[in-house]
């Protein structure tokens, strides 16, 4: 953990320093300041710190100036002789605030408070990921296709039907009159890249999209025909197996 200490004497920053150490095995000071100045720059180098100490009166005025030029993103713990400070303390960063001389016991509690400070930041952290991840889209939103030596970068949304022939995959785009190559398989387009909300596998030749789906009708032995708004020149059967599964799908 490192700790920064701010404090215009000497000797008080020196048992301040003996005292963290011995409050805390993981500490280590990384740095100390006598001046707002100093302190400011040193921030805006992008140091980064676990926890500060700050005295309030320091040799080129008052600490809290600090937090008026730069951010100060770490949590801060005030040391002083004065007690007026106190609410404009907590006004910032500080997690708690400490009277000289510093007594051994308080000190200890403050470093209950960063560890509790420190623990629900993780936590709110960890919150955020989980929430961002699951925000995230985790399905293809582009895919980038082959015509001739060209390559084309489309829009998911925008794909009629994906069809197989031999060990080769096409698409249709909606309002195009041409076929692209991409560079998957049916089982991984179905399986891991595409939204099931969105596609769906009828067959072992197609996956459609169910905007681009115009009609269905009923066809021989319970299976389902599909015509979609992009025409193709096969036809497009439900197979006996999905039937069930695809009406379930366009019902969700």
């Amino acid at each position: 953990m490192k700790v920064l200490i701010v404090e215009d004497e000497p000797i008080a920053s020196e048992r301040l320093a003996d005292q963290i150490k011995s409050c805390h095995q993981h500490a280590e000071i990384s740095q100390v300041f006598d001046t707002v100045e100093d302190t400011v720059n040193y921030f805006k180098e992008g140091a980064r710190v676990d926890l500060a100490f700050f005295d309030i009166q320091l040799s080129d005025g008052n600490s809290f100036e600090i937090f008026k030029q730069v951010e100060v993103q770490n949590p801060v713990i005030f040391t002083t002789a004065y007690d007026q400070y106190t609410l404009q303390a907590f006004k910032v960063n500080s997690i708690d605030y400490l009277l000289k001389p510093i007594d051994g016991e308080e000190l200890k509690k403050a470093f209950l408070q960063f560890d509790k400070y420190h623990y629900r930041k993780h936590l709110e952290h960890r919150m955020l990921d989980e929430i961002v991840h699951e925000l995230r889209p985790s399905h293809k939103q582009r895919l980038l296709l082959k015509l001739g030596d060209n390559y084309h970068s489309k829009p998911v949304k925008n794909i009629a039907y994906f069809f197989a022939e031999g060990k080769v995959t096409y698409i249709h785009m909606v309002n195009e009159n041409k076929r692209y190559i991409v560079d998957h398989s049916l089982e991984n387009l179905d399986q891991q890249m595409l939204d099931p909300r969105c596609f769906f596998r009828i067959n072992r030749k197609f996956i459609v999209n169910i905007e681009a789906i115009s009609q269905i009708k009923n066809y021989v032995n319970g299976r389902l025909k599909i015509i979609m708004t992009q025409a193709s020149d096969q036809d497009m059967i439900v197979s006996r197996d999905r039937v069930n599964d695809f009406k379930a799908w366009l019902n969700q």
